[in-house]
């Protein structure tokens, strides 16, 4: 799949005819959403329009190094603006304004210098929106804008929305669309864009070229993780060409962490779970662990592709986090039998990519209990997607009678060095290569029961 010319040309006839550009990034941003943002508000402003990054929490010192960082603002202009004009009479200058509110009325005063003004001088209008194009990026749905998009509705009911992003989940919301879900980064999108527009081709600059090998090194893991392409390693070769500083990236995103980090990481590693009979390995952090530590809970990034999902033997691995303004994010990753974006749907209404997904849920109770909960939830989702898979397997095509024997099921998977049914491997020193040292009773069936 690759962007249709069609909408390559309607994306940018819409930037040509726009002056105020507004660019969001989902919520929790990561990496790649806010270099994609900067990447398009330097294109924007190389166009010669007034761009507008708005990122209501604040970035973390990782991120500092990306060009452009420092022109990101926490609260959008959103409110309409309403224009009162005061035609002034031939000699008639302007002495005092002032204004007072009472009332819920807003008195505006003029004094002239000399001379008098007259009602008939006064006109109002509307001075309509502070932006006439959005310019959202690597957000699956609007509601993944969190706050923004629940505080100011008006914005997104009256303004044109040109939805840029890489997601299978998108749910189209918008106009204007630039979306390709083979692209392994929001990043990546931008550069075909570009590619197939020789004016924004030429306006491609060592800066511009840095964030969009951020957007692509960060979402694929360093070219680990399986949406990894053969396209994707030669846009970052041409990105590379184009002066990208890929060593820069890598110290900063990878090889540069706080020791509020390096705790919370240590925190989540001995809190790892197992379930051997669903394969699913789990881990998480609370808002206690976060406080304890000193952290926030945009540094648990990493910790699932770098430390959970290094463990054998699962077909899911989940990091639960609680997030500071309420309620509880998931984080999934999955073996190459299970679709995560499905998984994550059929759970709790969350979405992604077929190996990467994940979802939110509101704080309710005991927050460990809640984690059991879910990892519950996830568990019977997972089965009802296995059988729905054998079914469809033993199904014959439309037309085809159904054989009198039908094949025999597909065999089971062997598990892969899982602990026995009712034990706990001691994940960190599986993980450090020593042998296991403790055994515990299965935790999901000791505190809620047998799994649905």
């Amino acid at each position: 799949m690759s962007l249709p010319s069609s909408a390559i040309d309607a994306a940018l006839q819409a930037i040509h005819r726009s002056s105020r550009i507004l660019i969001l990034p989902h919520a929790n941003v990561d990496p790649d959403a806010i270099s994609s943002a900067l990447a398009c508000a330097s294109l924007f402003r190389a166009m010669g329009k007034d761009v507008t990054v708005v990122c209501e929490e604040s970035l973390p010192e990782t991120l500092q190094f990306l060009p452009g960082v420092e022109t990101v603002v926490r609260d959008p202009k959103a409110t309409q603006e309403f224009v009162v004009t005061l035609s002034l009479g031939e000699g008639i200058e302007v002495d005092k304004l002032r204004y007072t509110v009472e009332d819920r009325r807003v008195h505006i005063i003029v004094v002239p210098k000399h001379g008098s003004i007259r009602a008939d001088q006064v006109s109002c209008a509307d001075g309509g929106m502070p932006y006439d194009l959005l310019v959202i990026v690597d957000t699956a749905d609007l509601p993944l804008l969190g706050s923004i998009y629940t505080r100011s509705p008006h914005l997104f009911q009256t303004i044109p929305i040109l939805n840029i992003d890489h997601h299978i989940s998108n749910t189209l919301f918008g106009q204007l669309h630039l979306i390709d879900p083979t692209c392994a980064s929001t990043t990546e999108v931008l550069y075909h864009w570009m590619s197939r527009a020789p004016e924004l081709k030429k306006l491609m600059a060592p800066d511009l070229a840095t964030l969009l090998l951020t957007g692509l090194i960060t979402d694929t893991r360093s070219f680990q993780n399986p949406n990894t392409s053969p396209r994707s390693l030669e846009v970052a070769a041409a990105l590379l060409d184009a002066g990208g500083r890929q060593q820069e990236i890598i110290q900063q995103m990878y090889k540069t962490k706080p020791l509020s980090t390096l705790k919370i990481w240590g925190r989540a590693l001995s809190h790892i779970q197992v379930d051997p009979d669903t394969r699913i390995v789990w881990s998480s952090v609370s808002r206690e662990d976060l406080l304890e530590t000193g952290a926030g809970s945009r540094e648990t990034h990493g910790i699932l592709d770098e430390l959970l999902c290094t463990i054998p033997g699962a077909d899911v691995y989940v990091l639960f986090t609680e997030i500071e303004e309420g309620g509880l994010k998931a984080s999934l990753r999955t073996s190459a039998g299970v679709d995560a974006s499905a998984l994550a749907a059929r759970a709790y209404a969350g979405g992604g990519h077929q190996r990467a997904a994940g979802f939110k849920i509101q704080r309710s109770g005991n927050f460990q209990l809640q984690v059991l909960s879910t990892i519950q939830r996830l568990t019977q989702c997972l089965r009802e997607l296995h059988a729905e898979d054998a079914a469809e397997v033993l199904s014959p095509p439309p037309g085809v009678p159904m054989a009198s024997s039908p094949p025999p099921l597909p065999r089971e998977i062997p598990k892969r060095d899982v602990p026995a049914k009712g034990a706990s491997m001691d994940v960190v020193a599986k993980v450090q290569g020593g042998p296991d040292v403790a055994k515990s009773q299965d935790i999901v069936q000791e505190l809620q029961g047998p799994a649905l």
